[in-house]
């Protein structure tokens, strides 16, 4: 029985390499493993055969600048989660991804069979909401680009009425197997690039690609809640796949516009409401705005500049269904900066009766800030050679 690997070592210690090794050192080392280690050259040696994993796991690590860099940071727990790691089941998973660093090919034997299918890339657009739209929920048109399939050669690349012929260089395998020492490497045609067939006469639409790209409108639900950032998934609208893949997804990415009066907190939203001296001090009713227009709201007698009164039920909604944000009212006490002789005159009457009853909280205040100078020991008097005004006694 083959002896058990040990689990989670240090990717520079599986490669042999100093943790500032430059990225051809890195690939140098993988590569001088992975010969050494390839089941080719070890035919039913398990241990060789983890070692050869291992060593792949390490190169798609330290080779990749972001993940290097979270591994360096924070080892083995900062690359769970996925992190873009392959996982790798067998001999050819690894070759499918690294097989650039053999210089293209595969050793013989590793049965790779032709090009895997692969699922298209995804495409983004950009979704401009209101905020009221963004708490209602919106259906929208909206407009992006991607590849499909050409009409004029139906995805073929060749012209109307001819196909494709097989490879004379590689018999139409996509594949070639050269001498490389003792090994024998399976490469990737140079002719035809692994598709197996070549095109002679090329669609003059599309180049012979077979792809054309397109302008494309759809209709897409926006949930009620959402907030910029979010990004709402259209399965299947994206790129096409290849030899066979399925088609990629459509991501579009919410942005909300600023709105006048409020801004938003999550859920919630805030809002500052301007209010004069007499409202503020006797009480009034005032205009709040929401996302359903103006609002009246009931100010207290004595409210404070700076006071944030909470609306229940105001803000925004949860994307889930879970209930309502509130409103936060943000009091602002406006002092006027001109005023009308009558005004002026009412307010220097305020201003007699406030020092003929000074209220209980201000009397307070003045009797402490009394109380505190008096208790503070005397300061000794300054020198008489101290130099006055920056300038030293002659």
């Amino acid at each position: 029985m083959a002896p058990a690997m040990p689990q989670q070592r240090d990717y520079y210690e599986v490669l042999g390499v100093d943790r500032r090794a430059t990225g051809s050192q890195i690939a140098d080392a993988y590569r001088k493993l992975a010969i050494r280690y390839h089941p080719d050259k070890n035919p039913g040696n398990e241990e060789a055969a983890e070692r050869f994993k291992e060593a792949a796991r390490a190169f798609e690590v330290l080779s990749d600048d972001n993940l290097r860099s979270r591994y360096d940071r924070f080892g083995h727990a900062g690359l769970q989660g996925g992190g873009g790691r392959h996982e790798f089941n067998d001999i050819a998973d690894i070759f499918e991804a690294f097989g650039d660093i053999f210089g293209g090919g595969v050793f013989a034997g590793s049965q790779r069979r032709g090009p895997r299918p692969r699922a298209g890339r995804d495409v983004f657009c950009t979704v401009s909401l209101t905020l009221l739209e963004a708490s209602r929920g919106v259906t929208k048109t909206i407009a992006f680009g991607r590849h499909e399939a050409c009409g004029s050669c139906d995805g073929s690349g060749a012209r109307k009425g001819s196909t494709p012929v097989p490879c004379d260089y590689c018999a139409g395998r996509g594949q070639v197997v050269q001498s490389a020492g003792v090994f024998r490497l399976q490469t990737t045609c140079p002719a035809c690039q692994g598709r197996g067939s070549v095109i002679r006469d090329r669609c003059p639409d599309c180049s012979g690609e077979g792809l054309t790209e397109e302008r494309v409108e759809r209709r897409v639900t926006i949930p009620a809640g959402v907030d910029s950032d979010v990004r709402v998934r259209l399965a299947g609208e994206g790129e096409p796949g290849s030899a066979g893949g399925p088609p990629g997804d459509c991501y579009c990415v919410i942005e909300i516009e600023e709105h006048p009066f409020l801004s938003r907190d999550g859920r919630d939203l805030h809002c500052e409401v301007p209010v004069t001296f007499s409202q503020a001090a006797l009480g009034a009713t005032v205009e709040v705005p929401t996302l359903d227009g103006p609002r009246p709201l009931e100010l207290k007698r004595g409210t404070q500049p700076g006071d944030v009164i909470r609306v229940r039920g105001l803000g925004m909604p949860e994307v889930r269904g879970r209930g309502l944000g509130d409103l936060h009212v943000h009091i602002q006490v406006e002092v006027p900066k001109t005023l009308s002789p009558r005004a002026e005159q009412l307010l220097r009457e305020l201003a007699a009766e406030e020092q003929a009853a000074v209220s209980p909280k201000r009397s307070g205040f003045f009797e402490r800030l009394t109380e505190y100078f008096r208790a503070q020991p005397p300061q000794d008097d300054a020198p008489q050679d101290r130099p006055q005004g920056g300038r030293e006694k002659p």
